[in-house]
């Protein structure tokens, strides 16, 4: 768990210097640098969906991954519950919400071969390298999104911990299921998501994006028969 414990450090760190930071750039410069973002989020999102090979799983695991978050209702709950939050943390015309900035740095720090894989080599080998790495580019990554996205970002460290700790903790037991198939469908499955946030960033659309997350673990089963 070493390695979970300094990825999950790197984040808080990054994200509160981000925060510390974010107080020196004019207000007039928030908006462009969001847009700059929300590109890079595209990007990110773009480069991951191409890992796929097998367009029908990605269709299933969204399609059914919607239908599985709206009967949960997975966005309602976060923004219940990033609400509380908001009126202790987060002053008025502050940009962003704590929802949207915790979303998005959950998915982009761990949506990707690098989560899972070093997650399960930390749990079945105690290498942690891989994880001290990710820690390295999370690290500069939540230093950034912190600057433009707030303190939802900072909140993204317990994702993090309990997400990558969960692999490490099971690893004996999921490892024969986690096929580099499946970490390449999982990582586009979420890659997509992904991109839904970079578009919401943009003002382009308003999805709810939470509904879609239990699409990135449906194709774990969906490989399974296809």
């Amino acid at each position: 768990m070493i390695g979970v414990l300094v990825n999950t450090l790197t984040v808080i760190v990054g994200s509160t210097i981000g925060l510390l930071f974010r107080k020196l750039i004019p207000e007039q410069w928030t908006d462009f640098i969001m847009k700059g973002i929300a590109l890079c989020t595209l990007y990110i999102g773009i480069d991951g969906a191409l890992e796929g090979t097998n367009t029908l799983v990605t269709i299933i695991s969204i399609a059914v991954g919607a239908l599985i978050g709206a009967a949960l209702d997975l966005d309602e709950k976060l923004n219940r519950f990033a609400s509380g939050l908001e009126n202790r943390f987060k002053k008025e015309g502050d940009g962003p919400t704590i929802a949207e900035g915790f979303v998005t740095a959950s998915l982009l720090f761990c949506v990707g071969a690098m989560t899972i894989v070093g997650s399960l080599q930390a749990g079945l080998t105690g290498d942690n390298t891989m994880l001290y790495t990710k820690a390295t580019l999370d690290f500069i990554s939540s230093l950034i999104f912190a600057a433009s996205l707030g303190i939802g970002v900072l909140f993204a460290a317990a994702f993090v911990l309990v997400f990558q700790g969960a692999i490490v903790l099971v690893a004996q037991a999921v490892s024969p299921f986690l096929t580099d198939y499946v970490v390449s469908e999982m990582t586009c499955a979420g890659s997509i998501l992904i991109i839904a946030l970079g578009l919401n960033i943009l003002g382009v659309t308003n999805l709810k994006v939470m509904n879609f997350l239990p699409a990135i673990f449906l194709p774990i089963v969906l490989c399974l028969f296809m």
